[in-house]
This record gives C-alpha cells, sequence and structure tokens, in this order.
C-alpha cells in the first residue's frame, strides 16, 4: 500500500492489483462479510464492494495472484459454426401478423399489423406509448 503525500492536503493510499485481487478472493468465500474483511484491512466497505464488481464485469485482479476468474459460463456469448448444409436448412418460422394487446381501466383492445410493415408498426407503437 502506498500514500501520496501532497502539503497540506489529505494522503491517498494507493493499493496494489495483488492487494485488491487477495480481499476480492477473501470475499468470494461462502459466509464471509464484506464490511467484516473491509474493517479487517483499514478500508471502507464500500471501496471494496467496488472493486468486487470491478471484478465480477471486467475480470480486473484475476492475474494478480493467479486465480482464474469467476464467470457465468451461462451469460457468455459461444459463437457456432454452422455447416452450409445445416444452415441452409433453417429457415424462420413464418409470422402473417403482429398481435398487440392492450389493456387500461378495464377495457383490452388487440391490434393485428402486417408483418411486412414491422417498421411502421414500431413507429406507430412509439407514438402511442407516449
Amino acid at each position: 500500500m502506498k500514500q501520496i503525500e501532497h502539503a497540506g492536503r489529505r494522503r491517498r493510499r494507493m493499493h496494489s492489483p495483488e492487494f485488491k485481487a487477495e480481499l476480492v478472493l477473501s470475499c468470494q468465500q461462502t459466509g464471509v462479510s464484506v464490511a467484516a474483511i473491509a474493517m479487517e484491512h483499514g478500508i471502507n466497505p464500500n471501496l471494496l464492494r467496488r472493486w468486487i464488481t470491478e471484478h465480477e464485469r471486467l475480470g480486473h485482479h484475476e492475474t494478480a495472484i493467479g486465480h482464474a476468474p469467476r464467470r457465468d459460463v451461462a451469460a457468455q456469448f459461444i459463437p457456432l459454426q454452422l455447416a452450409r448444409s445445416e444452415a441452409a436448412q433453417i429457415k424462420p418460422i413464418p409470422r402473417e401478423d403482429i398481435a398487440i394487446e392492450f389493456e387500461h381501466n378495464g377495457l383490452k383492445a388487440t391490434v393485428h399489423w402486417p408483418m411486412a410493415q414491422s417498421e411502421q408498426c414500431a413507429t406507430w407503437l412509439r407514438a402511442v406509448m407516449r
């Protein structure tokens, strides 16, 4: 931990990526209190929560101590290569029209719009929703 000193100003602490990664890893243990770990190390719990968020969203700090980041595999995009014959067989399901149902003050209305005019439907819907 380093401190930057300015004449007559508060001192700002700088934390190394290794220190941040160590605390984030500690917080990922089951049943551990983020606030307790923050107080134990003399930092604000909100700062530690920000480091955890950065780690989860951006994958920061994982290389500092060699641990692989925990990421939700289901949330990742996995591209698939389809053979040309498979791609040719996949066709969109044709729909005849767009159905929009409204309900307001006990009144119900259903609007059917041709699929071929979906852009005009979107424009109309934006105007109605204002």
